[in-house]
């Protein structure tokens, strides 16, 4: 799919099968969303741009996602997708800066994009050239990623209390087993973030030093505004990453604890019933010269002294504080 905003925030859906050879003056953002290598054509004709393939963002190399080609400017940044959803992954978006006209190509449909659309048409008043779109639209996506990141730690400060409030409850291990996979999640959305958040600082420094963005001071100053903006989510993302692992190791640490607890309750009662034990083995032993096996109250006797050698340790436990 192809689709043309103008400045004064109108879109227009093109097809390769139009007629339309040349792209009116007051278009200044090409939007390719999922395109075909026939729409990929097409806009390389009109545009006389080379458009990297699906193949080509996938490329991780710095020169082959960030440099100049023929005065345009081709940028590739990593996105957060499915940022709300049990499987958060990355996609790849490629920015291209030409002359007063932005293209972008992309392979799936992040949430920074769908805000920044429908916001379009009301906030296009100043965004009748292409650097002050792109600065604003990657304004867009880092907000998006401040909200994803704001959301995060929330949902980790909620899991926190459910594990450690309460702890005079006891919970079986599999209450805390089923936690860590929660806490699994939220490590995979923050590391995508953070891959996120590197791609990002790249591209704002590779952006910030480009001549077609310090043009206009306003979109220089936007430009290293959202830089600024960047480095302190990496930093936010560095803590939230160091909370989930601190999580991590106590959620585990406390599976140990209740694990302990249980064996410790088995062990106790094995030590507990071994006099018992030994009593009863040492009278089913059933020799002929036993002089207890005569005795009219031997069996009586035998009773109380297994109660006796039961009781005594689980006081002795209950004394020392091991129960």
């Amino acid at each position: 799919m192809i689709n043309a905003y103008s400045a004064n925030g109108s879109v227009k859906t093109l097809a390769p099968a139009e007629a339309l050879k040349n792209l009116p003056d007051d278009v200044v953002w090409i939007d390719l969303l999922e395109p075909t290598a026939r729409e990929d054509s097409y806009v390389e004709g009109l545009l006389g741009l080379s458009i990297p393939t699906r193949e080509d963002l996938k490329d991780i190399e710095p020169s082959s996602r960030l440099y100049t080609e023929n005065g345009a400017l081709f940028m590739t940044v990593s996105l957060v997708v499915g940022a709300d959803g049990p499987n958060p992954a990355l996609t790849d978006v490629a920015f291209i800066l030409a002359a007063n006209r932005l293209v972008t190509i992309r392979y799936a449909n992040p949430k920074s994009f769908r805000l920044f659309v429908d916001a379009f048409g009301r906030t296009s008043e100043g965004m009748e050239n292409a650097t002050t779109l792109l600065a604003r639209l990657l304004e867009t996506i880092a907000d998006r990623t401040a909200e994803v990141l704001e959301q995060a730690a929330d949902r980790i400060d909620r899991l926190s209390t459910d594990i450690f409030l309460d702890r005079g409850k006891r919970r079986p291990p599999q209450y805390l087993e089923g936690k860590l996979a929660e806490i699994a999640q939220f490590h995979r959305l923050v590391a995508k973030v953070r891959d996120s958040l590197s791609s990002l600082t790249r591209l704002l420094t590779f952006l910030g030093s480009a001549p077609l963005m310090c043009r206009n001071q306003a979109d220089e100053t936007l430009c290293r505004t959202v830089a600024h903006d960047v480095e302190t989510l990496s930093e936010h993302a560095a803590f939230v990453a160091g909370n989930i692992a601190f999580l991590l190791d106590a959620s585990l640490g406390l599976i140990n604890v209740e694990q302990n607890a249980i064996i410790k309750i088995f062990s106790i009662a094995s030590v507990v019933f071994l006099p018992p034990t030994l009593v009863a083995s040492i009278y089913g032993m059933n020799f002929q010269f036993m002089p207890e096996l005569q005795w009219h109250l031997g069996y009586p006797a035998a009773i109380l002294g297994m109660l006796l050698s039961a009781i005594i340790p689980f006081f002795f436990f209950r004394w020392k504080g091991w129960l």
